[in-house]
């Protein structure tokens, strides 16, 4: 598949929120931190917040719930308009019933995992899931510094999507700019969650061409 490029909206500027999501209308997904406080440190926005955004977004939007109780809410995300919505495994009771339920609703489930859990433990979920985000910083704020010995995770999952023949999408957040998306790449990333990189940048448009190109060109498995 092509490389893909998901602009996150915790660098947007949060008075300006339209504008700053048309701003990046370029990408391919508008990704969207929901956090609450007690999964991960950081408070940021909940279910009406998202179901305006997604009423008023170029961009299909990509919900990462760092959040307790996924199993309960991960759904509500996909009733109000989240196109492919994102549960940590760390936090769910039953991630299997979390995926099929989110793919009852018509959306893309996907599975998440922080830096300190093993890969191995999403491996037994991949004929369920349709994505898996290894996170390459701690999970709660924006602006961290990349975290490359994440990789061995990109291509153990990457290897084991292969093998299953499965269409599997593998994602990466935390990070990712121009000096580190050829390496996620070549580890088998190609979804691809760039923050500060695309809102700190003048031309945002710009950079999102400039990711996608830097990462197709690193893409092995395309």
């Amino acid at each position: 598949m092509a490389i893909q490029i998901a602009p996150s909206i915790l660098s947007a500027d949060f008075a300006n929120l339209e504008r700053d999501i048309v701003a990046v209308a370029e990408a391919d997904w508008l990704h969207v931190d929901v956090m609450d406080g007690h999964f991960v440190p950081n408070l940021t926005l909940g279910l009406p917040v998202v179901e305006r955004i997604a009423q008023v977004s170029p961009l299909p939007i990509d919900a990462h719930l760092m959040i307790e109780d996924p199993d309960r809410w991960a759904p509500r995300y996909a009733e109000v308009g989240a196109t492919s919505v994102t549960f940590h495994l760390e936090a769910a009771r039953d991630p299997r019933t979390i995926a099929a339920d989110l793919r009852s609703l018509g959306a893309r489930a996907s599975c998440a995992i922080k830096p300190g859990t093993p890969v191995e433990d999403v491996l037994p979920l991949i004929d369920t899931l349709d994505m898996v985000l290894i996170m390459t910083v701690e999970p709660g704020f924006g602006g961290q510094s990349f975290m490359e010995d994440m990789m061995p995770k990109f291509r153990t999952l990457r290897a084991a999507v292969e093998a299953a023949g499965s269409d599997l999408w593998i994602q990466a957040d935390g990070g990712v700019a121009r000096e580190t998306i050829a390496t996620v790449v070549e580890s088998g990333g190609d979804v691809l969650v760039a923050g500060s990189a695309v809102y700190g940048a003048d031309d945002r448009g710009g950079e999102i061409r400039a990711l996608r190109e830097l990462g197709q060109e690193a893409c092995h498995h395309c």
